[in-house]
C-alpha cells in the first residue's frame, strides 16, 4: 500500500511532538496524537458507515445513555429517568447549564429535536434503526423530554445510547432529505467532552478538549487522530514517538512491540466484538432495489446455497485465525460474535472443513469443470465460477486473508479475481447497488444483537444495510419479534433461533472474531484504562482521564 505523506500535515506533527516532548511552558498545550489505519467517511452522524466516524461521534457528541467499558449504561445527559408502569412512556429530566461548543445552551429541545430528526429521516443508514418503536418525542419545557413508544422495548438504554444530540439552531435547515443526507456537518458542533478543530478527510482528524463538559472535561487539551494507510509505517510511527497511541496493528507486530520497554500492548475483548465477514451477493432479481440505484450484478451462482456451504467447507478456518492473527481470534459462526455473551449462539456446531465434501457439494449440483480448466462452470456451462473479491484498502487483513481464500478455493475449482478497493467506493459498488460478487469486510458490533440482526432482514435491502441481499420471510418475523420481547429468556431464545436459520442459509461465512489489539507509549501519557472486561484506548473514558507522565 502506498503511503500518504502531506508535507504540511507532517510538518504540523513533528511542530506537535516537540511541543508535546519539550520542556512545556504555561501556554504550551498537551496534545496526544493517535494513530489509526482508517479514517472518518462522514461527519454527518446520520449517513455514518465506518467504525472511525462513530469513534469521533462519540468523542464530540452526547447522549441521553452511555455505553462504558465495563458492559453497563448510565444517563449522560439527563439527570434522572421516570418510566410508566406499562414501559410505554420514559420522562427524563435534562441537566441544566450544558452548552454546545458554539457557545449555545443545550436544552430539552434539542435533544427532542436530535431524537426526531434520526426518527423522521429513513435515508440515515443506521440510526433511525434505533427508532424504529419510537412514537412520539417532545419536550414540553427546557428540561423535560418525554418519549412515547409504540411497544414496550427491552433495549430503550442501548437504543439512546447511539443517538448523538446535535443543536436545532443548525440543524433546523437540514432536518428534511435530501439536505438531512447531503448536509456535510463539517463544523461537527456537540456538547461532548472534545469539539472539532480540524478535519482532512484520510488524513486527520484534530478534536480539541472541551474544558467546561457538564461531567467530563479532558485533562489533555487536543487529540489528533491521524491516518497511516501502511500498517507497518502505523506501527513505526508508534515505535518513533510520532504518535502516542496505535488503535490497531497486525499481530505480527505484537512480539516486537512487547520488546520495547516504552510501549505497553493491550489485547482482549474488543469494546464493540469484532466480526470479520466473507459476504457473498446473492440478492434475488426480483428483490435487487432499482429505485435506489441497484444494479444487481453479481454472480448468480451465488444465490445457490450449494456453492455457498462449498465455498464454507473449503475455508480452513484455522488457519487463517494462524497466519492472517497469530491465533489472536476465534473461529466464527454468524454476524452475532461471541462477545456478546448470552445472545451468542455457542450450540452450533460448524461447518467442517473439507475439501473433498466441498468438491462433492459441487458436483452433485452439477458444477462441472467440463473442458479441464481447472475452473467449473455453472450448471448449463455458460460461466466459469470465478468471482470478483474486493477488500477496503485500508484494511490491515484483507490482502492476506484474499491470498489465503484464493488459495483454498481454488482446491474447489474456484478462482478469484483479487483487488483491494478504496472503503468509500466499495460501500458505493456494495450498498445498495450490490454491484459485487464477494467483499471481505467486517462489523464493529453493538452491546445489544438488535443491529446486527437486522443486517439480515429484507426490510433493509433497499437503504444497503442488508449487504448481501438474503431474503427470508420467517426470518423477518423473528427479528421483529425479539424487538419487543421484554422476557430475556424468551428473547435470546429468538435470537438464537435467527441465528441458526442463517448460519444453515450459509448467508456469511465468518472466518473468526478477533480480538482487540492496541498498544501506547508509557513514556508520554498515564491513566489509560486497561483493567475493564473490553479494550478500546480511544474510548472517551480513556481520552477524557490521561495525562503526561510527570
Amino acid at each position: 500500500m502506498k503511503t500518504k505523506y502531506n508535507f504540511l500535515v507532517v510538518v504540523t506533527l513533528l511542530a506537535l511532538i516537540v511541543s508535546a516532548c519539550g520542556t512545556a511552558g504555561p501556554t504550551t498545550p498537551v496534545v496526544l496524537r493517535v494513530g489509526w489505519g482508517g479514517s472518518p467517511d462522514t461527519l454527518n452522524p446520520g449517513t455514518g458507515v465506518l467504525t472511525e466516524a462513530y469513534t469521533i461521534f462519540a468523542l464530540v457528541y452526547d447522549t441521553l445513555y452511555e455505553f462504558q467499558l465495563d458492559g453497563t449504561y448510565k444517563l449522560d445527559v439527563a439527570d434522572s429517568v421516570n418510566v410508566a408502569d406499562d414501559g410505554l412512556t420514559y420522562t427524563f429530566k435534562i441537566h441544566d447549564g450544558i452548552k454546545f461548543h458554539d457557545g449555545q445552551p443545550m436544552t430539552a429541545k434539542d435533544v427532542a429535536f436530535s431524537l426526531n430528526l434520526y426518527k423522521n429521516n429513513t435515508d440515515f443508514i443506521y440510526l433511525n434503526a434505533y427508532t424504529a418503536n419510537f412514537d412520539t418525542i417532545e419536550a414540553p419545557d427546557d428540561s423535560t423530554v418525554v418519549i412515547k413508544m409504540l411497544n414496550a422495548v427491552p433495549n430503550i438504554d442501548y437504543l439512546l445510547s447511539y443517538l448523538y444530540i446535535v443543536p436545532e439552531h443548525i440543524w433546523k435547515d437540514y432536518a428534511e432529505a435530501p439536505a438531512s443526507t447531503e448536509f456535510e456537518n463539517l463544523q461537527t458542533i456537540g456538547t461532548g467532552p472534545f469539539k472539532m478543530l480540524e478535519y482532512s478527510p484520510n488524513e486527520f482528524v484534530r478534536l480539541g478538549a472541551n474544558k467546561d463538559h457538564f461531567a467530563n472535561p479532558p485533562k489533555i487539551d487536543e487529540a489528533i487522530f491521524q491516518t497511516f494507510e501502511s500498517d507497518d509505517v502505523l506501527v513505526q510511527s508508534l515505535k518513533s514517538g510520532a504518535v502516542d497511541m496505535i488503535t490497531e496493528m497486525p499481530a505480527t507486530a505484537v512480539e516486537s512491540l512487547k520488546g520495547d520497554k516504552t510501549i505497553s500492548v493491550v489485547t482482549g475483548a474488543p469494546f464493540a466484538p469484532a466480526v470479520s465477514d466473507v459476504i457473498f451477493n446473492q440478492i434475488d432479481p426480483e428483490n435487487c432495489p432499482t429505485d435506489v440505484g441497484g444494479v444487481c450484478t453479481g454472480h448468480p451462482a451465488l444465490r445457490d446455497r450449494n456453492v455457498r456451504l462449498a465455498l464454507s467447507q473449503a475455508t480452513d478456518k484455522q488457519k487463517l485465525i494462524d497466519i492472517v492473527l497469530l491465533g489472536f481470534g476465534a473461529p466464527g459462526l454468524t454476524l452475532i460474535p461471541d462477545g456478546l455473551g448470552k445472545w451468542y449462539n455457542n450450540s452450533l456446531q460448524d461447518y467442517k472443513y473439507d475439501a473433498a465434501e466441498a468438491n462433492r457439494i459441487l458436483d452433485d449440483a452439477g458444477y462441472l469443470d467440463t473442458n479441464s480448466d481447472g475452473v467449473r462452470e455453472i450448471p448449463d456451462g455458460s460461466r466459469p465460477l470465478t468471482f470478483r473479491m474486493h477488500w477496503p484498502s485500508d484494511s490491515i487483513d484483507g490482502p492476506r486473508m484474499a491470498e489465503l481464500l484464493s488459495e483454498m478455493w481454488g482446491e474447489v475449482g474456484v478462482t478469484l479475481e483479487l483487488q483491494a478497493i478504496d472503503p468509500d467506493a466499495l460501500t458505493a459498488e456494495c450498498c445498495p447497488a450490490f454491484d459485487y460478487d464477494i467483499i471481505l469486510w467486517g462489523w464493529g458490533s453493538d452491546p445489544d444483537p438488535n443491529l446486527l440482526l437486522s443486517v439480515y432482514a429484507t426490510s433493509e435491502i433497499p437503504n444497503g444495510y442488508n449487504e448481501t441481499g438474503y431474503s427470508n420471510p420467517a426470518y423477518d418475523e423473528l427479528y421483529l419479534q425479539q424487538g419487543v420481547e421484554l422476557d430475556p429468556e424468551k428473547r435470546k431464545d429468538l435470537v438464537w433461533q435467527m441465528q441458526e436459520i442463517v448460519f444453515n442459509d450459509v448467508v456469511y461465512v465468518i472466518p473468526y472474531y478477533e480480538e482487540t489489539i492496541q498498544a501506547y507509549r508509557t513514556d508520554r501519557f498515564t491513566g489509560w484504562i486497561t483493567d475493564t472486561p473490553k479494550v478500546e484506548l480511544s474510548d472517551v473514558s480513556s481520552l477524557i482521564v490521561v495525562e503526561p507522565v510527570k
